[in-house]
């Protein structure tokens, strides 16, 4: 549904907060959070509290939201989004899971343990491959006309920051906390695990208090001139509670609701850029897509235990059906089995369009290859954020040291990379001085210096 907002900006008052969100936002689920039971219904998505925390903590972040929906309708005129309607090539996400629990014996798997199963992770891997790419014969394949393929996969990552061989799941003991406050602790999360989120796709599974998910939505620039540099990238991910991860395996709750793994792929949506279908704002607002009809709201609460169809009346008083099979509403797992054509689209642009996403994308279809002889690449360079990405390309696996100095020659950062084929890395530039710097790297008989400029 598409509507004409005031730059782009919805006004949000809420008990007492008078505050300007931007069109990335989550309505705040009403339903109070107990102890789950099989059909308890629960605050499915947190994005919309959190969203007020990162604009207090980033005065860019608003702007950034802004700018980045400008560039998606931008795109929307000039044919790039039809292109990228057609464009069949698929994009895989390579995905890291953070597994933090506070299981002391550190066993693997079993009840009401945090520490989750790998088959249980798999499961969900496989949940969001069916979803996304529609697939015939599960539960994510639809016939409808306007459903279709994100042609986007997801695989767990095969190789961790330093190229080093992984199975893309990392496992973390944390004993000071049996529960995480999406709200709050999401700086903690990513203290405690975090692969750099323009190259993976952070999920942090744990058990949380107050929402059974929420993901950081992407913006259009890291930094802007003049106002201090946003530590985003390090939450940029979502988080999902254990006992909602996954398809009805290990820990995953007995629910009819939501143990089909369809919370993951709602805000893996948000990752994308893709906002709920009423718009997150006061009933029938904008979510800045023009197949999924107007809605009124995020659900009529008296059916969202089942699949029962509602209707809203947006548009002239005129009844249209809502999209309750929709990814991005918040009816019952069961229910879910649908992204539109323009939701894909927007993906896809997203995915192109947002600095990290643009990244990340580069990564995964343009994969280093083998050189004869070593070569050092930098990018961004000059760089704004808190990490630069570097590539290194070498001949076969080598073990290579990579050193970062200023300008007088003092060395600033090193690190060794033992056996590795031609990699990515990533370099931490946070709280280093505007100024050039140097980057160096030496392999047993090559050494390549190259110039990076921190702005």
């Amino acid at each position: 549904m598409i509507k004409q907002v005031s730059n782009n900006l919805i006004k949000y008052t809420r008990t007492g907060w008078h505050w300007l969100a931007g069109s990335f936002l989550c309505l705040l689920s009403s339903f109070a959070w107990s102890q789950p039971t099989d059909e308890t219904l629960l605050n499915r998505c947190g994005v919309v509290e959190h969203e007020r925390i990162l604009q207090q903590r980033n005065p860019n972040r608003l702007r950034q939201l802004t700018e980045l929906n400008q560039l998606i309708q931008k795109a929307q005129t000039d044919g790039r989004a039809l292109r990228q309607a057609v464009d069949e090539t698929v994009y895989r996400i390579p995905v890291v899971v953070h597994v933090v629990h506070n299981n002391a014996s550190q066993t693997v798997g079993g009840a009401n343990n945090g520490n989750i199963s790998e088959e249980q992770i798999l499961s969900q891997i496989q949940v969001l491959n069916e979803d996304y790419r529609r697939q015939e014969g599960t539960n994510g394949f639809n016939t409808s006309d306007i459903g279709a393929d994100a042609r986007i996969e997801f695989y767990l990552a095969t190789t961790d920051p330093s190229g080093n061989p992984s199975n893309g799941i990392t496992r973390h003991y944390y004993a000071q906390k049996s529960s995480f406050d999406v709200f709050n602790d999401d700086i903690l999360l990513s203290q405690i695990a975090y692969w750099p989120s323009n190259r993976y796709l952070n999920i942090w599974v744990t058990k949380v208090d107050n929402y059974i998910g929420y993901t950081q939505f992407p913006s259009a620039a890291d930094t802007l001139k003049g106002l201090p540099a946003s530590s985003n990238e390090f939450t940029d991910g979502t988080i999902i509670d254990y006992r909602y991860f996954g398809k009805r395996t290990g820990t995953v709750s007995s629910s009819s609701l939501y143990a089909l793994g369809r919370t993951a792929t709602h805000e893996i949506g948000h990752w994308l850029g893709l906002i709920h279908t009423w718009g997150d704002g006061n009933g029938c607002a904008e979510d800045y897509v023009a197949d999924t009809p107007p809605t009124e709201d995020r659900s009529n609460v008296s059916v969202l235990t089942n699949c029962r169809q509602t209707y809203s009346s947006c548009v002239n008083g005129v009844q249209t059906r809502d999209l309750i099979e929709n990814y991005m509403n918040y009816w019952p797992d069961a229910c879910m089995n649908m992204f539109t054509a323009g939701q894909v689209a927007r993906m896809r642009l997203v995915m192109t369009l947002s600095p990290r996403r643009a990244q990340l994308l580069k990564s995964v279809l343009s994969p280093l290859t083998e050189t004869e002889a070593l070569t050092v690449s930098i990018w961004p360079n000059p760089i704004t954020t808190a990490e630069s990405s570097i590539d290194v390309q070498l001949k076969g696996s080598q073990t290579f040291n990579l050193d970062l100095f200023d300008a007088t020659g003092r060395q600033l950062r090193s690190y060794t990379y033992t056996n590795s084929p031609s990699t990515r890395v990533s370099v931490p530039v946070t709280g280093l001085a505007t100024g050039v710097y140097i980057v160096r790297v030496k392999t047993g008989s090559e050494m390549v210096s190259k110039r990076l400029l921190v702005q």
